[in-house]
């Protein structure tokens, strides 16, 4: 499985909620980054590692992909055409 197929791949619930969690992290850090004000050294130190932590937490989540096969209709119904 090349890098592109893995991206396009359905992501488990449990990563996809982690993928979102990862883009506010990343967003709040990038805004804390673009403030138009002086903001302390610790503040923008932290912003930089939430916002870090967000990206990557984001990028691998979203490269997890299900092993299990999606349930094809007839599965889902229980009708059986055998």
């Amino acid at each position: 499985m090349n890098l592109i197929q893995r991206y396009k791949s359905p992501t488990p619930k449990f990563f996809k909620r982690l993928r979102n969690i990862g883009i506010a992290l990343a967003t709040a850090g990038g805004a804390i980054l673009a403030a138009p004000i002086a903001l302390p050294a610790i503040v923008t130190t932290i912003a930089v590692y939430v916002s870090l932590a967000g990206t990557v937490a984001t990028a691998v989540s979203q490269a997890v992909v299900s092993d299990a096969p999606e349930p094809s209709t007839t599965e889902k119904t229980g009708d059986s055409k055998n």
